[in-house]
Order: C-alpha cells, then sequence, then structure tokens
C-alpha cells in the first residue's frame, strides 16, 4: 500500500493557552470548582505545557462546560463531518483526484457517536460513489490512526487496484469536561480540534512511500488509567499521571520489533511529558510531534498523521510511526521508500 498524499484541516477559531485560561474566568465555570483546581489550571495554562494554541470546533469553548449532553453531541454531529470532510478534499486535491474515484473510505474517531458513522456524511458531502465502501472505527482512542492504515492495507489486498483515503477527525471540544479530577483538568489543557487525511492505491510509482510492519500492543490492564467514561451522558476524560510512563515502556516493545533503523520517528502528540518520556526511551528526537502540540495541543487520533505530514517535508526516505491512547494500546508501523 502507498501513500499517494497527506493533508489536515482546523477549525478557524484558535485560541491561545493564556486566553483560554481568560475565557474560562470570564465565563464563570471556575466558581465551579475548587481553588486547588483553579490553581492547576492556572498552572498548566500559563506554564511551559509545549502547547502555544490549540483551534476549537465552538465559537466559546468555556460554555460547553455547562453543556447538555444533547448539545455536545449537536456540535459533534455538525462539526466532526465538517472536519473530517474538509481534510480528505485536501488530501484528494494533493493526490490530483476527485472523491468520486476512491473506492472505500475509512474514518476513525473517538469523541462523538454517529449512526450512520462519519463516512456516510462525509461521503455524501464529496460526492463519493454509492458503490464505495464504507468502514467506521470507533472506540480506538487517541492511538486509532494507526490500526485504521493496517485495516486499509488489509481492504487493499482484498480490493486489488482500489484507491483508499483515511481519515482521522475529531471534535476533542465535545468531550469537554470540568471537575476537580486532577486527570479532567489536565486533559481541559491539552486537547483540541482537527482532522487528517491520507490518499492510498496499489501502485508503486517512482519513489513512493510504502506502508509496511504495523505492529500493536494491548495492555488491558492499564485500561482504567486512560479512557473515556460516561458521565450523566457526558464522555469524561480519565487519565492518570503514570501514562507518560506507561506509553513510554510500551512504544519501547515496539521499538525493539521495527523491521529496520528509520531516519525519521514520528509520535502521536500525547503531551509534552509524554514526548520526554518517548525520546528519553528511543534515542529519538521527535521535532514535527511537538510542532503540531505546539500549533493544535493535543488532536486525539489525527495528532499521528498531522506530524507526518510536517515530517514529509524534510524529504527523508524511511519514517517509523507510533501512536497510542485507550485501552491501554499502542501501536507502530513503517513507512519507506523505493520498497
Amino acid at each position: 500500500m502507498y501513500l499517494r498524499s497527506i493533508a489536515s484541516a482546523f477549525p478557524e477559531q484558535g485560541l491561545t493557552q493564556t486566553e483560554s485560561l481568560t475565557l474560562l474566568r470570564d465565563s464563570g465555570v471556575l466558581k465551579t470548582i475548587r481553588p486547588r483546581s483553579v490553581q492547576i489550571l492556572q498552572k498548566v495554562l500559563e506554564g511551559d505545557s509545549g502547547i502555544t494554541t490549540r483551534r476549537f470546533a465552538a465559537p466559546d469553548p468555556a460554555a460547553l462546560l455547562r453543556a447538555g449532553a444533547g448539545e455536545l453531541h449537536a456540535l459533534f454531529e455538525s462539526e466532526a463531518p465538517s472536519l473530517a470532510a474538509d481534510a480528505l478534499t485536501n488530501a484528494c486535491e494533493r493526490a490530483g483526484i476527485r472523491a468520486a474515484d476512491l473506492d472505500a473510505l475509512l474514518v476513525c474517531t473517538c469523541t462523538g457517536y454517529l449512526c450512520p458513522g462519519l463516512t456516510s456524511h462525509v461521503s455524501e458531502r464529496l460526492g463519493m460513489k454509492p458503490g464505495a465502501y464504507l468502514g467506521d472505527l470507533l472506540g480506538q482512542g487517541c492511538g486509532a490512526a494507526i490500526p485504521m492504515l493496517e485495516a486499509a492495507r488489509g481492504l487493499m489486498l482484498a480490493r486489488p487496484g482500489s484507491v483508499i483515503a483515511t481519515v482521522a477527525g475529531e471534535v476533542c471540544s465535545a468531550a469537554f469536561y470540568l471537575d476537580d479530577d486532577p486527570g479532567v483538568l489536565i486533559s481541559l489543557c491539552l486537547f483540541g480540534d482537527g482532522a487528517a487525511a491520507a490518499i492510498w492505491d496499489d501502485v508503486p510509482k517512482g519513489n513512493a512511500l510504502r506502508f509496511s510492519g504495523f505492529r500493536t500492543l494491548h495492555l488491558p490492564e492499564h485500561r482504567e488509567k486512560v479512557r473515556f467514561v460516561n458521565k450523566e451522558g457526558r464522555l469524561k476524560n480519565q487519565l492518570h499521571r503514570s501514562v507518560p510512563l506507561i506509553a513510554a515502556e510500551a512504544v519501547s516493545s515496539l521499538w525493539s520489533l521495527r523491521e529496520s533503523d528509520p531516519e525519521k520517528v514520528v509520535a502521536h502528540t500525547g503531551g509534552r511529558d509524554v514526548l520526554d518520556a518517548l525520546e528519553s526511551t528511543i534515542g529519538f528526537s521527535l521535532p514535527e510531534s511537538r510542532s503540531v502540540l505546539r500549533d493544535y495541543g493535543n488532536v486525539s487520533s489525527p495528532s499521528v498523521l498531522i506530524a507526518l505530514e510536517r515530517a514529509l517535508e524534510s524529504g527523508a526516505n524511511s519514517y517509523w510511526l507510533t501512536s497510542f491512547g485507550a485501552g491501554f494500546s499502542a501501536h507502530s508501523c513503517e513507512i519507506r521508500r523505493g520498497d
């Protein structure tokens, strides 16, 4: 399976971390939590979190903290198809094709639920042919993009000659929650909205980039450390302080299984502490992952693809990708030229 193009899309509204804190203060929602919790938010949003700006689909992200489950679902149903469609449109333009040329569309998300899924909405918006295969992947959290690529590879083997689109799209702000749980508070300071799309085929044109070497690791004993829980119909992120260490250990295990030594390593952004732990463990710097974290925060599943989009500008011949999240699960793959 060969990469033809990759592209991303984000909401127009961007807020710095300082602006986010001001918005929270002005909204009055900070009065609903303890002073110690307010101090945690201030420390992260005013400190060196590795994040400068984040993008939000809602005009007033702070208002989401008072919204009911129905309002949050409505935000996801409105904005997730738009973001995913924008990213796929960009990817199609870069590949020089129309959406009508696509034979299949896979979409992963974890920040909302639609039935029919995002693929139905995106395929309609872009005018895909009625006979295209549509597949929605749910519940895999921040790590979902790489397993989605492996699913695309399997589909390519089953349908030779296909042109397949993969899209990771998240409206993380539709899962914003506020209480005195430190993990909830940290999550509120990290996540932003966005999407990334890639186009794949099975034609090795020129020096094309080939997807291979998928590896995965599942550690259910750590499931409660990072997951969504349902709180009165709303999604509430459960995030334990040990996650950076768990992620680093899992990624280290996958790193030991790599097929070759890459020129570049691209990782899910996670957070500053997560990237610090990864760099220390595998001995590779992650400049693209850090730049995505800086410019957009943790965008959940699209993060690793957005970082890959930036890494490709280097012109390197080989890349090792890793993503991780709810489960606890971690995944990796390799993308190399000329194979």
